[in-house]
């Protein structure tokens, strides 16, 4: 493997699926205030993300619908006045 090639902060990160509820430790760069325990008693900074491999639905198989904004919701209100 070659020498000085990965950045000072390299480090490993726990990201968190909260749409799944999984974890996950990897080596990232991403800045997080946030810190939390690992299964081997160690703490490492800690991300929340709302889609992984495990909540996203080309790698689950699952039709589902992932809407912070009501986008869904408005479609529909318009979609049955258009119909009146």
């Amino acid at each position: 493997m070659k020498k000085d090639i990965h950045p000072e902060n390299h480090r490993p990160v726990i990201f968190e699926d909260t749409a799944a509820g999984v974890r996950f430790l990897i080596m990232s760069t991403a800045h997080s205030e946030e810190t939390d325990k690992w299964e081997d008693g160690n703490e490492y900074p800690k991300i929340s993300i709302e889609v992984s491999s495990s909540s996203h639905p080309f790698y689950t198989g699952e039709d589902r619908t992932i809407d912070k904004a009501g986008r869904v919701e408005r479609f529909k209100a318009r979609a049955a006045k258009a119909k009146k």
